[in-house]
């Protein structure tokens, strides 16, 4: 927090202020863009690196889990090595991990490339948002904050649309392609522009702590991706990889409280908002981006969508979380923080029963509007949480909180698309099982209703109905899926009463963008 003092200094003197800006927000524009760019192309990088449906989100899965253990220590390196030097490695590591994963041939290949991409890509935005703090005065940090935040959704209202034209016009490598004309831009800018940061050699990070954080989280997202392609604990590399993160986890609780400055700070949880906002963005993080991950294969396979329609309809969930992200700013400190907040869930657990309801045959204008409404709960659920989230933390916390606060959020997310990948995938058997037991010759509907080309006595007939009811066990399992989104959006709801109505202090809202 800035003291009344501070708050009364004028504008720093900073050459190039104009330029400095527009290279760091390129820099958080390729990193938002990337975010989900590559959402629509994947049905296509599923083809050409010959993975199953539930594999493929390892594409997802890898960039965030890699953002996510990255993303704590961004501090500590910008600190210890100097920000602008931190970010110029960050942007030439993302650039080239980008052009890596273009080149992939395999699904391996591309996913230890999604990793390197999203280790280096973890520092980008933070990085850059404290260099604009840093260049802009109190009184102008809010106009600052607010070009900030139309940078990082600039990913969710764009990247659908640009990734399905890239993949259609050119070729899916290019989602990744695009970042090389980007990434130069900002790196010639940066390294002209921005002035180093005094280098504190006195900075240390908990190592040990950093390692047992890593390994759990790693155990855990390689348990969730593998466990329905080796049928869970029939597998003795699950059994691994389970005892692995939970070793690895009981280990780090011990060390986190046994040592002085551990790399999760215990006490942050002692702050009732802040630990009650932790589990509500990771249940966001669940919501929202495994959803995205469902709607890709909804709308390309079961619909029949071409990439560049199935970007375009998908664009209007970050316009409405943009146009309720600037509509919340205002009114925060007007209206109750939990009335805006169950706004957001409300809305989001309405459009996940609008979308429990959906089949193929469902118009393009109920997509984009649905859509629009989940976004627009995104958006209501944003910067509301992160007010509250620290609005009574210490001011000598929120740096730690910041950063466990976004790795819960990353959590959520590769969770959420793992396990909804794979009870997509379970679901749809089970179906497909459910559904095949009433095709015999004793179900009288069935044989009033199948027609000579769905004849099961034919092998052209069983071939096409196998095919219709594969298509069927899909449909019902993602409603099932999406049905399970919306009770976790309505079971999280009464933790809105655990909340303080209001916290002795305010907050950078911008923190909820990280």
């Amino acid at each position: 927090m800035s003291t009344p003092a501070a708050a009364a200094k004028p504008a720093p003197v900073i050459a190039n202020r104009g330029a400095i800006t527009a290279c760091v927000i390129l820099a958080v524009i390729m990193q938002a863009l990337d975010s989900t760019i590559a959402n629509v192309a994947l049905p296509y990088i599923q083809g050409s690196v010959s993975a199953s449906a539930d594999q493929i989100n390892w594409v997802l899965t890898s960039y965030i889990v890699a953002a996510a253990i990255m993303t704590p220590p961004s501090g500590f390196l910008s600190a210890r090595f100097g920000r602008k030097r931190v970010l110029l490695v960050a942007i030439c590591g993302f650039v080239f991990a980008s052009v890596l994963c273009g080149l992939a041939q395999s699904l391996n290949q591309i996913v230890g490339f999604r990793l390197l991409q999203g280790f280096f890509g973890a520092a980008l935005v933070p990085l850059s948002q404290g260099i604009l703090l840093d260049i802009y005065s109190v009184e102008e940090r809010g106009a600052a904050m607010a070009l900030f935040g139309v940078s990082v959704m600039v990913g969710p209202v764009l990247g659908p649309v640009l990734g399905g034209w890239l993949t259609d016009h050119l070729s899916w490598r290019w989602v990744f392609y695009i970042n090389v004309p980007i990434g130069l831009l900002a790196f010639i800018g940066i390294t002209a522009f921005v002035t180093e940061t005094k280098i504190d050699w006195n900075a240390r990070l908990d190592g040990l702590g950093f390692a047992l954080t890593s390994i759990s989280i790693g155990a855990l997202q390689l348990f969730l991706d593998r466990g329905e392609q080796l049928d869970w604990f029939s597998s003795g590399e699950i059994i691994i990889e389970a005892l692995v993160c939970g070793v690895a986890f009981y280990m780090l609780m011990v060390h986190t409280f046994t040592r002085d400055k551990p790399f999760i700070n215990p006490r942050l949880f002692l702050d009732r908002n802040f630990a009650v906002s932790f589990l509500f963005i990771f249940v966001v993080g669940i919501t929202y981006f495994s959803s995205l991950a469902l709607m890709t294969p909804y709308l390309q396979t079961l619909m029949g969508y071409p990439v560049v329609t199935a970007g375009i309809v998908m664009g209007p969930r970050g316009v409405g979380t943009m146009v309720c992200m600037f509509l919340v700013g205002r009114l925060i400190g007007k209206v109750d923080t939990r009335l805006l907040l169950a706004t957001g869930l409300g809305l989001t657990a309405w459009a996940m029963d609008a979308m429990s309801g959906w089949t193929p045959a469902v118009s393009q204008w109920t997509i984009v509007y649905v859509g629009f409404i989940q976004g627009a709960g995104l958006g209501f659920l944003f910067v509301p949480l992160t007010t509250v989230a620290f609005s009574t933390l210490p001011a000598s916390m929120r740096g730690d909180g910041t950063g466990l606060y976004n790795l819960s959020r990353n959590i959520g997310s590769s969770v959420g698309i793992s396990v909804m990948a794979a009870l997509l995938v379970r679901n749809g058997q089970v179906n497909h099982a459910e559904i095949a037991a009433q095709v015999t010759p004793y179900n009288h509907a069935f044989q009033a209703t199948a027609a000579q080309s769905l004849s099961p006595y034919t092998p052209a007939g069983r071939a096409a109905l196998d095919s219709v009811i594969q298509t069927q066990s899909s449909i019902i399992a993602y409603i099932d899926d999406f049905r399970a989104l919306m009770v976790m959006s309505l079971l999280v709801m009464p933790l809105l009463l655990l909340l303080r109505k209001k916290g002795p202090a305010q907050v950078d809202h911008s923190i909820a963008m990280e």
